[in-house]
């Protein structure tokens, strides 16, 4: 959430010569309405199944970056079979600098639209300390605040050289 998986990730399928596939975007394209509208309309578990049904068919595809929604390894098992069917990777950041970015983004989304931006710093903290177990799990760690593309690229290289 806000850490940018999106632009980290098209830069690493630009500098990897892979597909870069946004999952979020995917999600749009297929069901024809925003994440935003889909949860206010519908609802967070009915989101999280069908994100879950978009992520495995992404698996099908070689030698591609995907980038996921914050949630999406949290739910039925899922970043246990990102890791089966690939190279996963943790972008860490600290709750205050996340909740600046979000602060200051214009994309809506719908797990922070209504909360008062005093409480979005401790949203952010609780949804992490959630979800940590589930993103230590992932392959390559690296610091979102200092991401250096040509680094985590080899770093990558190394991870699908040794899988």
């Amino acid at each position: 959430m806000g850490v940018g998986k999106s632009t980290i990730g098209k830069k690493l399928a630009h500098k990897l010569n892979f597909e870069f596939i946004d999952l979020d975007y995917i999600f749009e394209e297929k069901y024809k309405i925003s994440i935003d509208r889909f949860f206010h309309k519908y609802d967070e578990e009915l989101f999280r199944k069908m994100e879950h049904e978009l992520l495995l068919a992404t698996f099908e595809k070689p030698n591609a970056v995907i980038s996921t929604g914050g949630g999406t390894p949290c739910f039925y098992g899922a970043m246990d079979k990102i890791n089966q069917a690939g190279i996963s990777i943790y972008i860490k950041m600290q709750p205050s600098a996340i909740a600046y970015r979000l602060s200051s983004a214009r994309r809506k989304r719908p797990l922070i639209d209504n909360l008062p931006k005093e409480d979005l710093q401790k949203f952010i903290a609780e949804k992490l300390k959630k979800r940590e177990p589930v993103y230590q799990k992932a392959h390559i760690h690296i610091n979102g605040m200092n991401v250096h593309i040509d680094e985590l690229a080899e770093k990558l290289q190394k991870e699908l050289n040794t899988a």
